[in-house]
């Protein structure tokens, strides 16, 4: 069957399936793009921060690199310079934001991938209910070929939203797990620079620290 045929046969759900890739699509090449913007931290840098016995070891360590884990280090020595004690509570507020950031367009993603199969269903239903109308209308006599054309038309529709919502479903865990990895550096070099920096609020990161 050529994709015309498809388009042909399927719909109009066929047509909001073919938006949902294309919204997909885009979504994930510019999330693709983000991910590939921020790079990826020197092989030595986790060693590199536990050697650092200070803040302006830390500091021109960080010089040049991006990424969320230097935004979020970058974040905690302005705050340590300007006399902040309680940095558990500033480490929070940039790893939040810079969390979302890189989660910006996961919602739509998991609504699109989760709504795909119910729309290609509902086409189904519908077709199906169409074709029973034909049959009923016309006395119920109707060949079996006849009938069997009809079905397979009606279950295109549910094929299509499947095809559409695994990639985009594998697509959107794939990019989970790298904001995650992000997410769990971030806590990780926040945590060393903290213990790093001298004069810290310990009353406030143990009660930060209770669930």
């Amino acid at each position: 069957m050529s994709v015309s045929e498809i388009f042909a046969k399927g719909g109009p759900v066929v047509w909001i399936l073919l938006a949902y890739s294309i919204v997909a699509l885009a979504i994930v090449l510019e999330r693709y793009l983000h991910f590939f913007l921020i790079g990826k931290l020197p092989k030595n840098f986790s060693s590199d921060m536990q050697n650092s016995v200070n803040g302006n070891d830390v500091q021109s360590l960080i010089t040049g690199l991006r990424g969320p884990e230097i935004a979020i280090l970058k974040g905690l020595l302005d705050a340590h310079k300007r006399g902040v004690q309680d940095l558990v509570r500033v480490a929070a507020r940039i790893g939040s934001w810079e969390l979302q950031r890189m989660q910006r367009g996961f919602r739509t993603l998991n609504i699109l991938g989760d709504t795909a199969p119910l729309l290609g269903l509902f086409g189904t239903i519908t077709g199906m209910i169409k074709a029973f109308m034909v049959i009923d209308e016309m006395g119920g006599k109707v060949d079996a070929q006849m009938l069997a054309g009809g079905i397979w038309e009606a279950m295109l529709t549910t094929g299509v939203g499947l095809a559409v919502a695994l990639p985009i479903l594998f697509l959107l865990h794939w990019l989970e797990g790298r904001a995650e990895r992000h997410s769990h550096a971030m806590q990780h070099y926040a945590s060393m620079l903290i213990e790093t920096l001298p004069h810290q609020n310990t009353l406030s990161i143990i009660e930060n620290a209770e669930p």
